[in-house]
């Protein structure tokens, strides 16, 4: 890829970000989860063609987001790392850590930048973040919290992958007497 695709990668990456935590209402503390097929990026089947420079575009236009806001970034690995989770040793909590180290082919070149990149990276089997990012088609759903609302954002796609995102809410519970908190909907 020339320096000017990766430019758009990197602002399309960011412009979806901004919007989505915008939309989503994200707050510092909260967590993105961001799966990333870098191969549907650059046009290729998921799977198939790894990109590191489409990767690095893409986590510096999403962290150049959520940094200055306090949101932490969970990256999702790839199928053949069972989709893991790479975060932040600092939004990890309790949780259950896994020994793996991603790479390209094994666990993919999106999680391998924020693996690298993290102050203190620690894998995860499991998380519920806030929000999310799917792009090209990677299932982040396993990792958000129990009620995911689709979201729909201006920015459609990063390079040739389309996205979807999601914000996620409170259950609601109760029945048709109970009322709720608008400012959780």
């Amino acid at each position: 890829m020339n320096i000017e695709e990766l430019d758009i990668i990197r602002n399309e990456a960011h412009d979806a970000a901004e919007e989505l935590c915008v939309k989503a209402g994200l707050k510092q503390n909260d967590i993105l989860v961001v799966g990333c097929s870098s191969s549907e990026v650059t046009g290729s089947n998921i799977g198939t063609s790894s990109s590191p420079e489409a990767a690095d575009a893409i986590y510096e236009g999403i962290q150049s987001v959520l940094i200055p806001k306090g949101i932490y970034l969970a990256a999702q690995c790839c199928e053949h790392l069972n989709r893991a989770i790479i975060i932040e040793e600092s939004a990890a909590g309790g949780r259950e850590r896994v020994n793996a180290v991603p790479q390209p082919k094994a666990g993919g070149s999106f999680a391998t930048k924020a693996y690298q990149s993290f102050i203190n990276p620690v894998v995860l089997e499991h998380i519920q973040a806030d929000a999310g990012i799917d792009i090209g088609g990677t299932l982040i759903g396993m990792h958000l919290k129990n009620v995911a609302v689709p979201v729909r954002l201006k920015q459609k796609s990063i390079g040739n992958a389309g996205i979807i995102c999601a914000r996620t809410r409170p259950k609601f519970i109760g029945g048709i007497r109970a009322a709720y908190d608008e400012d959780l909907l």
